[in-house]
């Protein structure tokens, strides 16, 4: 018979301790959706729907990566010896689940939990990377990538500064929560891959602007939410230490919204929202490896720091000519930066020994002036190692048959939503995607619009000369509900009713010199009926006024009808309101254009 006593689990743990874990790791994994958000709000709106996608399908990859090797890679507790990366003895999370591990507040967890914890940061580097691909990237080809970087890199580097073996643990360098693995790592992974995929077809791109700035609102609200718990759960307890980080986080935060808000409205004149939210982010990221070893007042400097140096850090890609089109060198790598070097300057071993057991002799405020030395030579090995795998990998992947790592140029000029994703963020988008596969382009219409205008007022001169002005007196106001054509003449007695009416086109990237010419075009028919009119000998009087022509105004619209057919006559019904319109806008538009 068997017996069920041998199917208990003979340890127990702390349950505050296992809790805080978990829980802490939910929210680093509510990042993700936030980095989504923020991504797709930053980007253009043909490829929104792509940057949500690739972010959760990069959380995926690392996952899957993670389960098979990835934790026994970085975290490998068979492994003292080694310095630069771990074993495969925990691959497949073998031996890995009921392992009792303590805390440095003596509470007691499973190494399971201490594995999923670790998942999320992985899981949040990718998903940083992912922003790479913004508007230009193949997606397999980059899910690839991140698989394989994660096992030549994130787990090495993770290995150095976390793992007991690694050759920083033992150095004494002072990374809190993953300045090194995480920001550094991500911001220049992130910016190579940028440089192999190579610059955006579109020119002028400093013009264009985040198409949804309440996406990246969201995003960035999410972002700090997780923060907190990212940053203050690396305690793996909840004791002083992670509540210290926990403020500092908030602190940092705060003070680089702040700062960098305040640049921009320097410039402006304006108070940016995405400023502030790229500010927050820089304070964030250099709270990551400092919250848990600087004290309050640290944070505070060091927000201003990061607020103020990762906001000129922006133009670094227009000078290394790297399409960088999320900033991920600026508001990742200079900040991650930043939050290294002030542990070497304010890391405080009074901090440092919150939790009731760690041991460090901190920065320069605790007199330890060789730690700058350590914090650099960490910050130099891991950029370089991080880029020169980057670039290895990318050079491999994209000269394998099939896995090109950027797409064409139509794809990109369609959108990677179109191209990669088969589905759209928004409706209209694809709308639109319709109405150009109908033939109807807007580039063409005005072409023929300018050529039809030159032709309008010749025909409008000889029809002038072959007519005569017709009078017109208004009925009185018990016949005005009795006939509306009536009204609508009297409307149309305007001799600025000659011209038709333009609609206006609805993308933001047409040429200034179309819009010109089609405000010429404007100006010219204008002085062109006046003209017609002053030729009249008689002066009308207040009961009546010289109205054009029945004539004319068929003529006009019959031409209007004309490029309507040439377009696309099956689609000439849906679009004709495109250019039938109220004669009084008519008048409006035109005397705006002459002033």
């Amino acid at each position: 018979m068997y017996n069920h006593k041998h199917a208990l689990w003979p340890q127990t743990y702390d349950n505050a301790s296992v809790s805080f874990i978990l829980l802490c790791s939910a929210c680093v994994f509510f990042m993700i959706p936030g980095l989504g958000f923020l991504y797709s709000g930053l980007a253009r709106r043909k490829s929104a729907l792509a940057l949500i996608w690739v972010v959760l399908m990069a959380t995926v990859v690392g996952m899957i990566q993670w389960y098979f090797w990835g934790y026994s890679l970085a975290f490998s507790l068979s492994a003292p010896d080694n310095k630069f990366i771990g074993n495969l003895d925990s691959f497949g999370f073998r031996n890995v689940y009921g392992t009792k591990m303590t805390t440095a507040s003596d509470g007691s967890y499973p190494e399971l939990a201490f594995a999923i914890f670790q998942m999320m940061f992985l899981c949040v580097t990718l998903s940083i990377v992912a922003g790479a691909t913004a508007e230009r990237g193949r997606l397999l080809p980059h899910m690839l990538f991140l698989f394989f970087f994660a096992t030549a890199v994130y787990c090495p580097i993770t290995y150095w500064i976390w793992a007991p073996g690694g050759w920083c643990y033992r150095w004494g360098v002072l990374d809190w929560a993953g300045g090194g693995p995480v920001e550094i790592v991500s911001a220049v992974a992130g910016f190579v891959y940028s440089y192999f995929l190579g610059r955006r077809k579109e020119n002028l791109l400093i013009n264009f602007r985040p198409h949804n700035v309440s996406m990246v609102t969201l995003g960035t609200g999410i972002l700090w939410f997780g923060w907190l718990l990212f940053n203050g759960g690396t305690s793996l307890a909840p004791n002083l230490r992670s509540v210290y980080a926990f403020m500092n986080t908030n602190l940092s935060a705060a003070m680089g919204g702040i700062v960098w808000c305040l640049i921009d409205f320097r410039l402006e004149r304006k108070w940016s929202t995405v400023g502030l939210c790229s500010g927050l982010i820089c304070g964030l990221v250099a709270a990551t490896p400092s919250s848990g070893c600087i004290p309050l007042y640290g944070s505070i400097v060091q927000g201003v720091v990061a607020g103020v140096v990762c906001n000129f850090a922006t133009k670094i890609k227009y000078y290394l000519k790297v399409d960088d089109a999320l900033d991920l060198l600026a508001e990742h790598g200079i900040a991650g930066v930043i939050g290294l070097l002030f542990n070497a300057i304010f890391g405080a071993d009074w901090v440092i020994g919150l939790d009731g057991t760690t041991y460090h002799h901190g920065g320069w405020i605790s007199h330890n002036w060789k730690q700058i030395y350590k914090q650099i030579a960490y910050i130099g090995a891991v950029a370089g190692y991080c880029a020169a795998c980057t670039a290895v990998l990318c050079i491999v992947i994209d000269k394998i048959p099939g896995l090109q790592l950027r797409v064409d140029e139509e794809a990109e000029r369609n959108g990677l939503d179109e191209d990669q994703i088969g589905e759209f963020a928004y409706d209209y988008v694809e709308v639109r995607r319709d109405y150009y596969q109908w033939g109807v382009d807007n580039d063409y219409y005005w072409d023929h619009r300018n050529d039809e205008n030159e032709d309008e007022e010749d025909d409008d001169e000889e029809v002038d000369e072959s007519t005569t002005s017709n009078t017109y007196t208004p009925k009185s106001t018990d016949e005005d509900d009795d006939d509306s054509t009536t009204i609508e003449s009297d409307t149309a007695s305007s001799p600025e009713s000659f011209t038709p009416h333009h609609s206006h086109r609805h993308h933001h990237n047409h040429s200034h010199s179309r819009s010109h010419s089609r405000a010429h075009s404007h100006h010219h028919s204008y002085h062109h009926t006046k003209q017609s009119s002053r030729t009249s000998n008689e002066m009308p009087d207040s009961t009546s006024m010289e109205v054009p022509n029945s004539n004319i105004i068929s003529h006009s619209n019959r031409k209007s009808n004309e490029i309507l057919q040439d377009i696309h006559p099956s689609e000439s019904a849906d679009l004709a309101n495109i250019h039938t319109s109220d004669p009084t806008e008519n008048a409006q538009e035109i005397e705006l254009q002459e002033v």
